[in-house]
């Protein structure tokens, strides 16, 4: 029966990410256990591609393999690997399986297999649950068996993927076969999603791509992404920070100057232009350039030429232009700061990015990633949020975006061990050391003893109902002990509903 409904999701006609999430909540039905992960390997690291059973932040994680000797075990070895229950190995997933958030996973069992795709170690599967004896021999052997059908998951959504660059490159001859998978925008929401998509297809169109969007939203994760896409992804990405430049030296970094061009010119020197030639001139903060060097500016991109300082020949350059801004453009040609011309060949093809109160679940994501990060930098077991932490980061406007995520997430982290978390403990984050304001009616998510939180303010009404819906399944699945459908009966809610109203609140 489960080689059948496999062997349907492998031929369905499913975007990448819904087959490889279908398969592996499958194999959680199928070996009744606690959680299953899929993982991928990328540079010494195993990254989460899909999961059932673990807390939603667990996609943000990267598993380092050399600081985790389990999942270096499985990696090690081609046969399905089976941990006794007293294995003194700790745990990858201590603290971020479903059924008992934040709490270490003293007696289970655990079991994995290495994933291989075309001859070359490719990932890992990964199956917990949470009472020693559930694995057995037959399952060892059965998971060997399934195994074989990810890695044919894997290899049709790898022919997927180079179908549709083969296409692109068909219309754009200069398009590479397969662009390389970008790992550092992370997200699963549409809004996401569909930009990622959008990015794609603009990257080998070689225009002239304007991003906009608030400060910490990652424009220079996008502007590399257009890059890697791109038919120039084998030359260079040369990076100028505008707002960072001098007027009097703005000319001379942008396009190179000639031994005593001026004083202290003690060498000849090239610009970021003849740096970035064949390949893409990335200028973030483009606002902040003065009016004179914009001029200078907009000959360079139009007579597609530079002139050194003191030079009297230009020289060619073929140069994509990617500009960054957190300033309203248009608004600033208006009232003249801005040169409108400039604006124009700037912006031919103009990508808004979104702000992180707009991605929903992606914030816990992308906690997920910094919490890893912090508990490699600080050296502890493990970090995780609480559900009322998890709560609140949904629940906060993110006027900072993903820069100020990461700062909220590494000052928690450092707080919690000053206010006497152990290193070789699972540490939990509370609400009160994120140091984000409370909405109204949820004083007491605040542990006794812990720091005055942040003004009290009030959320809107869609916040609240959320939260509120959040707490209600909450409630019923612990009153339950974890079981979806006797939690779906209690709320008297059907259970695909259920499971689809937790996956939009992010508590799948």
């Amino acid at each position: 029966m489960l080689d059948d409904t496999l062997l349907a999701d492998l031929v369905a006609d499913l975007p990448s990410a819904v087959r490889l999430q279908r398969l592996v909540r499958t194999l959680r039905e199928s070996f009744r256990c606690g959680a299953v992960c899929l993982l991928r390997l990328e540079e010494g690291c195993l990254v989460p591609l899909a999961l059932d059973g673990l807390v939603r932040e667990a996609l943000g994680r990267r598993f380092e393999v050399a600081q985790h000797p389990r999942l270096a075990t499985i990696l090690a070895s081609r046969a399905t690997t089976l941990f006794p229950p007293d294995a003194n190995l700790p745990d990858p997933y201590d603290g971020l399986v479903e059924q008992q958030p934040g709490q270490p996973l003293h007696v289970h069992d655990c079991m994995g297999i290495s994933l291989h795709v075309e001859g070359e170690p490719w990932g890992a599967l990964t199956l917990d649950a949470l009472e020693a004896g559930t694995f057995d021999a037959a399952d060892c052997a059965a998971l060997e068996r399934y195994a074989l059908l990810i890695e044919a998951a894997v290899r049709v959504s790898r022919l997927e993927r180079d179908l549709r660059a083969l296409r692109m490159a068909q219309q754009e001859s200069g398009l590479p076969l397969a662009a390389p998978e970008a790992r550092d925008i992370l997200g699963h929401s549409e809004v996401l999603q569909r930009l990622l998509r959008e990015l794609d297809v603009v990257a080998g169109a070689d225009l002239s791509v304007l991003l906009s969007g608030e400060t910490g939203v990652g424009k220079e994760l996008f502007a590399r992404r257009l890059h890697r896409r791109s038919a120039r992804h084998a030359a260079p990405l040369v990076q100028v920070n505008c707002a960072a430049l001098p007027e009097s030296l703005a000319e001379s970094e942008l396009f190179g100057h000639v031994k005593g061009a001026f004083s202290g010119a003690s060498a000849e020197r090239a610009g970021r232009f003849e740096a970035a030639d064949g390949g893409t001139l990335f200028l973030d903060e483009v606002g902040e350039l003065p009016l004179a060097v914009q001029a200078k500016l907009l000959r360079a991109i139009q007579e597609g030429e530079v002139q050194r300082l003191g030079e009297d020949l230009p020289r060619r350059v073929d140069v994509r232009i990617i500009a960054a801004t957190n300033r309203q453009l248009a608004e600033a040609v208006r009232a003249g700061s801005f040169r409108a011309d400039l604006y124009h060949r700037l912006s031919v093809y103009p990508v808004a990015i979104p702000p992180l109160r707009e991605r929903g679940s992606d914030v816990l994501v992308l906690a997920g990633h910094f919490l890893e990060i912090n508990r490699t930098r600080l050296g502890v077991r493990s970090l995780r949020l609480s559900p009322q932490a998890e709560e609140l980061l949904l629940a906060y406007a993110w006027p900072g975006n993903v820069r100020e995520l990461e700062h909220v997430i590494s000052r928690a982290s450092i707080k919690a061990l000053s206010h006497g978390a152990r290193r070789d403990e699972i540490i939990t984050l509370e609400p009160a050391w994120l140091d984000l304001p409370i909405p109204e009616g949820r004083g007491d998510s605040v542990p006794q003893g812990s720091e005055s939180p942040a003004p009290i303010v009030a959320s809107s009404l869609r916040e609240q109902v959320e939260m509120s819906q959040r707490r209600a399944i909450r409630e019923a699945l612990d009153a339950c002990e974890g079981r979806w459908a006797a939690a779906a009966r209690r709320l008297e809610l059907d259970p695909s509903n259920l499971h689809k109203l937790a996956r939009r609140l992010g508590m799948k």
